[in-house]
């Protein structure tokens, strides 16, 4: 018998690797000789170059970049194995976890750790480059990632804005100057994995969205859209885009953006990516189940969220998929025909907190059940 288990992160409390020993230890305390592989994924977010590393086999490099405020953080990004490619998260230096509650402020905030991690990727001589945008601290436009790339803004008065800017210096931007950009640039392939479809502006948009989540009160949140629909008008009067009403614009506070505009990067899902990565169609073949899971399961489970596209895919492969989550909230119509069985890992009532630091004896003891189960079918 062979079981894949392939599951996201469980967030707030395990990351997918984590989940992953969890579930086998409890199938493995019933059926303890059982072929498993374990194939830990991620949308993008915070523990998705954990993920593909662990995955494909790859290594990670690290290095000093520049977070959220300015000071330095630890940074790192991943090399898979079997491909040549780097796979990065903006939040491993520009990301939310790396700040404090009082200290999140999208007018300071900035992506220049972001720039400094691409740059470094491509100084390796690395020609493809894929970036998580999930978890960031930010809503400057990605205006700071741009600078550490060579991108130099200009005021009304023709100084050159200093490193780091966020997105309360925004509306300083007059001008945009592309002559010092790393020429690397050009010829490396950058793919975003995204599955925001928020334009940069608007009710949809980064800074009513997004902004409140990263420390935005309500007057900053104005500042910001004038700030971002200003930034936004400058790359337009200087050539670089058509617009910013693309799904996923307004991801990552804007940084969606300034990649798709500055670095011609291509939007993909977030999800596909690392299934693709990962190689998960090839190592469902022969397998007798999968089992997949998540922090909690709602109606939007089914559209498009990393459960249910590996629920898609191990259906096309004649395999049937379980779902193992913190809690199934609704979406029955939805689970049924995607999931041979949903289940909630909870075996009881109990608080959001004692679910969370339960979540580990939580999933052993379903997975083991489902093991059972199973082990019983087939007999």
């Amino acid at each position: 018998m062979k079981i894949v288990i392939a599951p996201d992160s469980f967030k707030g409390s395990l990351r997918s690797p984590e989940v992953c020993i969890a579930i086998e230890s409890g199938i493995r305390s019933v059926m303890p000789d059982v072929e498993i592989i374990s194939i830990p994924l991620a949308d993008g977010g915070e523990g998705t170059v954990e993920a593909a590393i662990i995955s494909t086999d790859g290594h990670v490099e690290e290095l000093i970049a520049a977070g959220p405020l300015g000071m330095p953080v630890k940074a790192c990004y991943g090399m898979p194995g079997g491909r040549v490619c780097a796979i990065m998260e903006m939040a491993s230096a520009s990301g939310i976890e790396l700040l404090t509650a009082g200290q999140l402020n999208p007018l300071k905030t900035s992506t220049c750790g972001t720039g400094e991690i691409i740059r470094a990727i491509l100084n390796k001589g690395i020609q493809e480059i894929i970036i998580g945008i999930g978890g960031s601290a930010t809503v400057d436009g990605g205006a700071g990632m741009a600078q550490a790339l060579g991108f130099r803004f200009f005021d009304l008065d023709g100084r050159v804005l200093p490193h780091g800017i966020g997105g309360g210096d925004l509306g300083r931007i007059y001008r945009i100057d592309c002559s010092m950009v790393e020429p690397l640039l050009k010829t490396c392939r950058i793919k975003v994995a995204c599955d925001v479809t928020n334009p940069l502006l608007g009710a949809n948009g980064a800074a009513r969205v997004f902004g409140p989540q990263k420390g935005a009160t309500p007057e900053m949140v104005e500042l910001l859209e004038l700030n971002l629909a200003s930034y936004a008008k400058v790359l337009k009067q200087a050539g670089l885009c058509s617009g910013c009403d693309n799904p996923g614009d307004g991801a990552a506070g804007g940084l969606g953006f300034a990649l798709r505009v500055l670095t011609k990067a291509q939007m993909v899902s977030g999800a596909g990516l690392m299934i693709e990565l990962t190689g998960l169609e090839d190592h469902l073949q022969g397998a007798d189940l999968l089992i997949t899971g998540e922090g909690c399961s709602d109606s939007q489970t089914a559209n498009g969220k990393l459960c249910a596209v590996v629920a898609e895919i191990a259906k096309k492969a004649g395999v049937p998929a379980v779902l193992l989550s913190g809690a199934v909230l609704g979406g029955a119509e939805a689970f049924g025909r995607l999931f041979a069985g949903a289940f909630s890992i909870a075996p009881g009532p109990c608080t959001l907190q004692e679910a969370i630091s339960a979540t580990r004896q939580n999933l052993f003891s379903a997975a083991a059940n489902i093991a059972g189960l199973y082990k019983a079918v087939r007999k």
